[in-house]
């Protein structure tokens, strides 16, 4: 009898919802300009970006509000987006025209999948992972992103000294996050041991407010890849 294929876990639902016409229009005429889309070859930073600095990218960034506005508050820097939810990337790429933003690069696609093909070794100076699904399920805790083997790749990604900063409104998955990070070889916590941070630089999300209305208090960790 033929042995199927595990399934591999996914740390996201596609839920599309509604497309207004001006994020289809969008993706359609802006992704090409804004976007990567080969993801079979190692990015070439100097070859999307049109200049060089240090590169920071945001794993499931929304509707891209906060990714805007740091890449607006740093235009030195260069940031990469990945997102999933196709209506969220209209939106930013929107935006990105409107502002003549030249510094943000998005990605329509699975981070881990993205990580693993095109992403050099040592090319980042940051990764943000803001407010993830926090899978608040114990049977989906499977399904959250910042697992052991994730973090074992981000450090691979980051250039030595890089931060690796997260965010959520979910006590338990905060605490998860402390436990995973503290145990992860390679990287050491800004702040004194089982010590959440403060935001930083962080801009709000729409998340985190939803979150404060509902009485949830947000955690920050910034972790250091030694």
């Amino acid at each position: 009898m033929e042995t199927l294929p595990l399934r591999k876990i996914r740390s996201f639902v596609r839920r599309e919802g509604r497309m207004s016409r001006a994020q289809q229009q969008a993706l359609e005429k802006l992704l090409p300009v804004y976007g990567i889309t080969d993801l079979e070859h190692p990015l070439d930073f100097p070859h999307v970006f049109p200049f060089s600095g240090p590169c920071y990218l945001e794993i499931g960034f929304g509707m891209g509000s906060s990714l805007l506005e740091m890449a607006m508050q740093h235009p030195q820097n260069l940031y990469l987006g990945i997102e999933v939810h196709r209506p969220g990337i209209g939106s930013l790429l929107l935006r990105i025209e409107q502002m003549q933003v030249n510094n943000i690069r998005v990605i329509n696609h699975d981070a881990v999948e993205v990580l693993e093909k095109i992403v050099p070794d040592r090319s980042l100076d940051g990764v943000y992972l803001f407010f993830p699904d926090p899978w608040h399920k114990r049977k989906h805790h499977k399904r959250r992103i910042l697992q052991p083997s994730f973090v074992d790749m981000v450090h691979e990604k980051l250039k030595p000294g890089a931060i690796f900063h997260m965010a959520t409104d979910w006590e338990d998955y905060a605490m998860h996050m402390m436990q995973v990070m503290s145990q992860a070889p390679g990287f050491v916590n800004s702040m004194p041991p089982g010590q959440f941070a403060d935001r930083a630089d962080r801009p709000p999300t729409k998340y985190e407010q939803r979150g404060e209305r509902l009485g949830h208090a947000v955690h920050d960790l910034i972790f250091l890849r030694k």
